[in-house]
């Protein structure tokens, strides 16, 4: 061999030695995570084809990121109101196996408390954990290794002495409260050329809010959302400027499209109100369905419909007006998705981050005369699920199995090389849900070790059933359960009432088929598959 080609040799096999140790490095550093939960956030998003959502959401950068990840079309949560989902879904557990049902902390369950949290987890394995804005309903600083901005659901109208809701909504919906019985633009409050230095929009603590800078868009101070993403964007780029090779967990949780529904008129004028199309609905459809025995008129969803209904002269007028303002909220969380996806783009992290934007429920939008959170239909337990896992998940797929939030936590242990291993002691508890990679791999399968199907929960209150001891309330039993195959939708109420929905030909859940006998062998499939979920066989 000639000296030329015996050089040529050596170098060659120096530089492919050297190019296999940077492949090993690099495969064996732990990905980073970034965690992003919108709250009440439905299927009006883009980017996952054969939803329903709706046709003129507005949500390029959430679209963006499912283009280079996989989404899932049929996620669901396991408990649709804010605070059981989320204790649910970073503990990886369902609330049947804690007992944390409803709106008690998840840090005082005794279960709960003696497991660790998905942050603790990653925090054990070498993680730099940091987060802000709402991510648990109950927040406890210590599970992260940082924490800046805790939940805030402003911007609030202010009076001067207390907040109340938007000018512009009409009475009796006005009466609801700042929070629920608000929507409109920050422009449009009449608060803001009142003269009065003490009215406006207020911010902060519930307890202790703080007036608002705002003279228009483009003078204002930030809102919490914004000032949310604003951080993360600016975190990011300090973890790639420290240099430190240890991974982070980065959780972001934005407030919107939670009420009250208010943001700049920028993102109302990208929906014109004679153009907004409103919800698909039917009439008379809540009549074959058992929701009303089970709960009053007074329970949120059914008296906010009622009530918009009474406010409005012309009812689908309020629900324009209504579901424009969510729309708007929509394409305003949207931009603060981008501004936390874009720095990790423009980042050094960008192939070695794993990316995940959800919701931990949905919301229904005058569907079955319900307009809130906390339902069994589709609508409130449907949420927007993608994930981007560089090196695993197919660029643009769409994962039609039923998944639901359990299953994120054991999910990113398995991306991240991370046991599951996740009790402090003997009195926790394992996690409940099952890694969706190989959705990821191959969105088409149906083969997984999880369930065929989603499984909802809805607390029974103690708005009917007064009837019922405390302890009575929390028994498995006089739950109410919502169950989602690919195909169909079992509900079975605490009294035994049922509903069954065919999706493959009533998408929008308008037929009970549960009272015809011919989906008898149907409804027992579907009970049999929810009673082999943990916990269940006593139903």
């Amino acid at each position: 061999m000639n000296p030329k080609n015996k050089a040529i040799m050596k170098y060659t096999s120096i530089f492919l030695f050297l190019l296999l140790i940077h492949t090993f490095l690099f495969a064996s550093k732990k990905p980073n995570v970034v965690f992003i939960m919108c709250d009440d956030l439905n299927d009006y998003i883009t980017g996952i084809e054969g939803q329903a959502g709706h046709p003129q959401s507005i949500t390029p950068n959430v679209n963006k990121l499912a283009q280079s990840g996989v989404a899932f079309e049929k996620a669901y949560s396991n408990h649709p109101v804010c605070a059981p989902s989320r204790s649910s879904c970073f503990t990886g557990t369902y609330g049947m196996s804690s007992g944390n049902l409803f709106w008690g902390k998840w840090f005082t369950n005794e279960k709960l408390k003696n497991s660790k949290t998905m942050m603790e987890h990653f925090r054990d394995h070498g993680y730099y954990v940091a987060g802000s804005g709402k991510l648990l309903h109950h927040n406890k600083k210590d599970v992260w290794s940082e924490f800046k901005h805790e939940a805030d659901y402003g911007p609030h109208a202010f009076n001067g002495e207390k907040k109340v809701a938007h000018p512009d909504v009409p009475k009796p919906f006005w009466d609801i409260g700042p929070t629920d019985g608000s929507f409109g633009s920050l422009e449009s409050s009449s608060y803001l050329n009142d003269n009065n230095p003490k009215t406006g929009w207020v911010t902060g603590p519930w307890n202790n809010p703080k007036l608002m800078k705002f003279k228009n868009d483009l003078d204002r101070d930030r809102t919490p959302d914004e000032k949310n993403a604003e951080w993360a964007a600016n975190r990011i780029r300090k973890f790639a400027e420290s240099g430190d090779e240890k991974p982070f967990f980065l959780g972001v949780g934005f407030i919107r499209p939670h009420t009250p529904m208010h943001v700049s008129q920028k993102y109302f004028d990208r929906h014109p109100l004679d153009q907004v199309q409103l919800p698909i609905l039917k009439k008379d459809d809540h009549l074959d369905t058992f929701y009303h025995k089970y709960f009053r008129p007074t329970q949120k969803g059914l008296r906010y419909y009622s009530t918009l209904k009474k406010s409005y002269t012309d009812f689908e007028e309020g629900l324009r007006k209504y579901t424009q303002a969510y729309l708007a909220c929509v394409t305003a969380v949207d931009e603060c998705i981008g501004q936390v996806v874009d720095a990790i783009d423009n980042s050094p992290f960008k192939d070695n981050t794993i990316i995940v934007i959800t919701s931990d429920h949905g919301w229904n939008m005058g569907q079955k005369e319900f307009i809130f959170k906390n339902s069994p239909w589709e609508e409130s337990c449907r949420i927007p699920l993608i994930i981007r896992a560089p090196g695993v998940a197919q660029a643009g797929g769409v994962a039609k199995h039923p998944v639901s939030l359990v299953d994120l936590y054991p999910t990113l242990t398995d991306l991240c090389g991370l046991d599951n291993n996740t009790k402090k002691n003997d009195q926790g508890i394992p996690l409940d849900g099952h890694s969706m990679r190989p959705f990821l791999v191959n969105p088409d399968q149906n083969e997984w070790t999880g369930p065929q199907g989603a499984l909802s929960m809805i607390f029974i209150g103690d708005s009917f059933r007064k009837d019922l001891s405390r302890e009575e309330r929390f028994q498995l039993k006089n739950q109410h359960w919502s169950y989602r195959t690919e195909r169909w939708r079992y509900i079975q109420y605490s009294g035994g009432d049922e509903e069954l929905y065919d999706h493959l030909e009533d998408p929008y859940e308008w037929e009970n088929l549960a009272l015809n006998p011919e989906f008898k062998a149907v409804k027992i499939n579907l009970l049999n598959e929810m009673k082999s979920i943990r916990s269940l066989s006593e139903l």
